[in-house]
């Protein structure tokens, strides 16, 4: 019986997978595709939990199958990261109107996505005071307990590294091992190595200026075919979001999630008042926010979805350079330093409402100016070299608690909510790295400001 059951829930998958087709063929845009396909995910999966609950075997076996098309979608944009990251920071020293700004455009885009994590920081620390969030009465259960000895043992490695041995730690050693994804820090690895070879190109350039073109043409025909691939991985976004949010819906705790109800009420309003904070340098940039919003939400959609900043790099380069008007080199700096430097949501406001939540416990006064200032510092250097994926957040509370001397067993505590939290702070990471972009293309004059005018969606 269960078996029928599973193939008739493959069957309604297959079946709204088969109506978004025709709305593509009816030349639907892609926004209202990606819509409908979030709010075809949540009803489906929301029935699937009401008649079968979390646990069941139907459940269980149906997102099997389900993940064929939402992991599978996610695993394809995961192929193309670590390529793309490469090929876009070599290709940003090989245009060369951005190589005259390389210095300036660098800074920039790092200013900007540390000072927005600094105020990601504060936002977080007011929103735990003002909800009056304590971690000493959250209760531990046995997925909780088993959690925190996974992050006891993940801890002492940040905890047995000195600050010099973290920053060699960025330092790639072996960049092939690094493209593989193979270390924590290996996107910024990439990143640092890429840098490296389009400082070598600028050198090449004035000496033998011969060899340094074929060279461009190379990156640019890579570049080219990579995108491409990009595109036709772009296509299937809406596909993949029916089957994510469907699996999100279905085996969801609710009643986990009602339990904690008010650190998730309290972290969405500090991740909403941080996004209001992105529109709101945009209009100091005399930038309508309403635009950005309209071009950028299919984008955050698919981040809130896929809880994965890295797989919705491909996404992310796009949204800035085709609908927002950043300039390729620019768009594709914001885009890959945005994986690893400054996220406001997993590396700004998530570690700074921990450890207000337990600073009590450890005997100090979350309210003291000299506490806040520490924190706040603390939070924006760390946000260095956090990986863009899954568990990205743990990796930064783990390194902000282990430095100011906190408890680290409130990050295991929140396991139930983590999955609902991590979907809003990851679309909060990629604003910061479309904002950072904007603002940096639009300070260097490099803005088109008739394509931010347009006002559809270029489609993939």
């Amino acid at each position: 019986m269960n078996t029928v059951l599973i193939i008739i829930n493959i069957a309604v998958l297959l079946l709204l997978m088969f109506g978004l087709f025709v709305m593509q063929k009816k030349h639907v845009s892609f926004s209202k595709r990606v819509f409908s396909a979030l709010g075809l995910g949540i009803i489906f999966g929301y029935i699937l939990h009401l008649i079968y609950g979390t646990t069941h075997e139907v459940t269980t076996k149906s997102i099997d199958w389900f993940n064929v098309v939402g992991v599978g979608y996610i695993k394809l944009l995961q192929m193309v990261v670590m390529p793309l990251v490469f090929i876009s920071i070599v290709g940003a020293f090989t245009k060369l109107k951005l190589t005259k700004n390389i210095g300036k455009v660098s800074f920039l885009v790092i200013a900007i996505l540390l000072g927005t994590t600094a105020v990601s920081a504060a936002i977080g620390i007011g929103s735990a005071l003002g909800f009056g969030l304590d971690g000493i009465h959250l209760n531990e259960g046995e997925a909780e307990k088993v959690r925190n000895e996974q992050l006891t043992e993940r801890a002492a490695s940040v905890d047995n590294m000195t600050l010099p041995q973290q920053i060699l730690e960025l330092v790639p050693s072996n960049p092939f091992q690094d493209l593989t994804g193979a270390r924590a820090t290996s996107t910024i690895g990439v990143v640092i190595f890429a840098a490296f070879i389009g400082i070598a190109y600028l050198g090449v350039k004035r000496k033998d200026p011969g060899h340094a073109e074929f060279f461009a043409k190379i990156i640019d025909t890579i570049y080219s075919i990579i995108m491409r691939v990009v595109t036709l991985i772009l296509r299937l976004t809406p596909y993949g979001i029916l089957a994510i949010i469907t699996k999100v819906t279905a085996t969801s705790d609710y009643e986990a999630i009602a339990k904690l109800g008010k650190f998730v009420i309290a972290s969405y309003v500090a991740l909403v008042i941080m996004f209001v904070v992105h529109l709101l340098l945009l209009a100091f940039a005399k930038l309508n926010p309403y635009r950005y919003v309209k071009k950028a939400l299919p984008t955050l959609t698919f981040a809130f979805t896929s809880r994965t900043s890295a797989g919705t790099l491909p996404m992310t380069i796009k949204t800035q350079n085709k609908d927002l008007g950043v300039s390729e080199g620019i768009a594709n700096f914001a885009g890959s330093f945005g994986l690893t430097i400054g996220q406001n949501g997993c590396a700004g406001i998530y570690p700074a409402m921990l450890a207000v939540m337990v600073a009590p416990s450890a005997g100090v006064d979350p309210t003291s100016l000299s506490f806040i200032v520490m924190l706040i510092l603390v939070v924006a250097i760390s946000s260095f070299g956090v990986a863009g994926v899954g568990g990205g957040a743990t990796f930064a509370a783990l390194i902000v608690l282990s430095v100011m001397n906190l408890p680290i067993a409130i990050v295991g505590l929140l396991i139930s909510v983590e999955p609902l939290i991590d979907m809003g702070r990851t679309a909060l990471n990629v604003s910061g790295a479309m904002t950072a972009g904007v603002l940096t293309s639009k300070a260097t004059g490099e803005f088109d400001e008739t394509a931010y005018k347009q006002p559809d969606i270029i489609e993939a």
